[in-house]
């Protein structure tokens, strides 16, 4: 059998690696070893932290709406029952952008949603 020589491969292989680790600290960005579990734990975090930015920006937008739904006099679990009730299909992103950005809008659905 002959003899296979790997030079070029594992070249190609360790300078893929580095490159992923580019901006880790210490020795995580030069040395092999060190660099592959950080790249391994640097994944698993992406795709943990991926996931969880969903619910984080559902709760940003539920403070939005509270906070928009309070100066108005109600509250934030009445004020999306209602809306139910009404059968107003709004989102939530959209409800926390109208209360940020249009709250004339925003006062004007929430009228109608009362009566």
């Amino acid at each position: 059998m002959s003899r296979v020589k790997r030079g070029p491969s594992h070249v190609k292989h360790r300078k893929n690696i580095l490159k992923r680790a580019k901006g880790f600290k210490w020795g995580r960005k030069t040395k092999l070893k060190l660099a592959k579990t950080a790249i391994k734990k640097a994944g698993v975090y992406a795709r943990r932290d991926r996931r969880a930015k969903k619910g984080d920006f559902r709760r940003l937008w539920q403070i939005k709406i509270s906070a928009a739904a309070h100066m108005h006099g109600t509250n934030y679990a009445r004020f999306i029952h209602r809306l139910k009730q009404a059968n107003v299909t709004l989102n939530r992103k959209m409800l926390a952008e109208l209360a940020e950005h249009e709250p004339k809008i925003f006062e004007h659905i929430l009228n109608s949603v009362k009566k």
